[in-house]
């Protein structure tokens, strides 16, 4: 099968030798513009990598601990019908657990040391269905949550900041207060630290305090739990099934997905890919409108051929596309060597971080402050296809222009002094 000839003067253009002094500057130019997108989609892809790793790391801590559907009763009460809405949700094919809480605000004091917290009331039989966390505490801290007993089960950072260990005695001060004789005072009740959890989200891990379930509605004087706690088989169905769940339960019940407790985080991740996304690209596009001095030259060097191609019958058109095919096939290799290089680094980066912090005697992730100790990087295919695109549709773009010049040479003009 016969190559058009087109590509086949376009590709000999590309890999053209050096016999002379232009010849190899124009080489070199080409080879700077192929270079400058391979690291353009390289760098493209590792960042954004490594932000989706971050993304999941942080998304799975928080999973730890908070549940993928929370199902509220009205207005922030109790929920009406416990036994009916356990019944309901678990007939949907999504639902893997669920759990009844409550959930309350409270200040915790050890002397003169206070604290603003989120008590989470739980039942220690049906939490490890739920979150990761309780999985990992089933044994130990979930096991000493007696009713009756009001123990707690802290933060890490909480119990640090309040300094106080396993067995010490704190006072959780209920917001609403009861009316006395001399005013309404807050509700005071002493209770005892029986364990402590680090989830590795420090939201959670300095103002989250768990307890049992009826020590909770005892306390904060509720009738029944304020809501149910799912876990599903698929996290990322969790907005569709909390939909689903809010149009097929019955009574007035709000149900609240996890994407929705955290939207502003999320967002703002989103937010801060799709502007690291924009500024990278740039770096493409500076590569890539490189090839437009280069085809410059090339035509301008290339004249005498391209009026003996016109001579012998060539068309315009015909032209236009030996230059197309020149341009498109440095941006085709630059974009595959960069894919290649990205690729290489974002799956082995793992590896390469704790190598370059040997070498240097440095540490890039310092764990007290970012909480993970290794660089995470997840490589999506719906980030690495259009940077793929982007670069291919840019680097054909730049050719239009020097390629339509070509076809415009004039024969005569160029044949004149040679």
């Amino acid at each position: 099968m016969r190559l058009p000839y087109e590509l086949l003067l376009g590709w000999r253009y590309t890999r053209a030798g050096r016999a002379t002094r232009r010849n190899g500057f124009i080489s070199f130019i080409s080879g700077v513009s192929m270079l400058g997108i391979a690291l353009g989609v390289a760098a493209l892809i590792i960042v954004l990598s490594v932000m989706n790793g971050f993304q999941k790391e942080v998304r799975d801590r928080m999973l730890g601990v908070v549940s993928h559907i929370e199902v509220y009763g009205p207005g922030g009460g109790t929920l009406p019908d416990v036994a009916r809405s356990l019944r309901e949700v678990g007939q949907h094919p999504q639902v893997r657990g669920a759990a009844p809480f409550v959930a309350a605000q409270a200040l915790i004091a050890r002397g003169e040391d206070m604290r603003g917290t989120l008590v989470r009331g739980i039942d220690p039989a049906l939490e490890p269905q739920i979150t990761e966390l309780a999985q990992q505490l089933q044994g130990g801290a979930l096991a000493r949550l007696v009713p009756g007993e009001f123990g707690l089960v802290l933060g890490g950072e909480l119990a640090r900041a309040l300094g106080v260990r396993e067995g010490d005695p704190v006072t959780l001060i209920a917001p609403s207060g009861q009316v006395t004789p001399a005013g309404v005072v807050p509700r005071l009740k002493q209770m005892t630290v029986v364990g402590t959890f680090d989830s590795g989200h420090y939201e959670y891990d300095s103002g989250l305090v768990m307890m049992h379930i009826e020590d909770a509605q005892r306390l904060f004087r509720l009738e029944g739990p304020t809501g149910l706690r799912l876990r599903l088989a698929d996290l990322h169905q969790a907005r569709e099934v909390a939909a689903e769940l809010a149009t097929q339960m019955t009574g007035p019940v709000l149900v609240r997905d996890w994407t929705r407790q955290n939207r502003t985080w999320f967002a703002a991740v989103q937010l801060e890919k799709r502007m690291m996304f924009i500024i990278l690209t740039l770096i493409v596009a500076v590569a890539a409108f490189n090839l437009v001095s280069t085809l410059v030259m090339t035509v301008t060097d290339k004249r005498a051929d391209i009026a003996i191609l016109r001579t012998l019958g060539a068309s315009p058109g015909s032209i236009m596309g030996i230059f197309v095919v020149q341009g498109a096939t440095v941006g085709v290799v630059g974009t595959l060597a960069g894919l290649l290089l990205g690729l290489a680094v974002a799956l082995n980066i793992d590896v390469i971080v704790p190598a370059l912090e040997s070498a240097f005697n440095a540490r890039f992730l310092p764990q007290d402050i970012y909480l993970i100790s290794r660089m995470p990087s997840e490589p999506l295919a719906s980030d690495i296809v259009p940077i793929a695109l982007i670069s291919l549709v840019l680097a054909f773009v730049a050719t239009l222009y020097p390629s339509w010049r070509a076809s415009r040479v004039n024969p005569a003009e160029a044949l004149r002094y040679e």
